[in-house]
């Protein structure tokens, strides 16, 4: 059965279509296509039908990643129940979709991203959106290693 995956920051605009992107390349790399899905969304809807935002498309674009999804609001009556996962990028996203899940099952899917990471633990994934490039590069960064934790986290469950 197919594991669903469902990344999540605040207006789905620089870090969870970032993670989208970072985990898809890791799912194709590792020829699990048919086995893991991926999507992302946001908690407000206030960029939904609009591109990853341009500087963030940008950095990744230099590491080799297309971050060509479009951003939505999450809806908490599909998502909860269409996702396996759904990974939150900081303490505050945590918080509001932990407001959002209906009972237990709903949150026992939220995770924080760094929870899978090797060298950033714990570190939440920063909003980059008001710095300068450092902030994107920085998310980058996070995202590469958790999202490699995350993927192994999911071969070791299917296995």
């Amino acid at each position: 059965m197919k594991k669903r995956v469902l990344f999540v920051c605040l207006g789905n605009i620089c870090r969870s279509p970032s993670a989208e992107a970072v985990f898809r390349n890791l799912v194709k790399k590792s020829g699990m296509e048919n086995e893991i899905l991926c999507d992302s969304a946001g908690i407000i809807g206030a960029h939904s039908s609009e591109p990853a935002d341009s500087r963030m498309r940008v950095h990744a674009s230099k590491r080799g990643y297309r971050l060509d999804s479009i951003s939505r609001k999450f809806e908490p009556n599909i998502d909860f129940d269409n996702f396996d996962y759904i990974i939150g990028m900081d303490e505050e996203n945590i918080w509001d979709l932990e407001r959002l899940a209906r009972g237990n099952d709903d949150l026992n899917k939220i995770h924080r991203m760094t929870d899978f990471s090797e060298k950033h633990a714990g570190q939440p994934v920063p909003d980059p959106y008001y710095g300068g490039a450092r902030g994107f590069e920085l998310v980058l960064d996070l995202l590469e290693d958790a999202c490699k934790g995350f993927l192994q986290h999911i071969k070791n469950e299917i296995s």
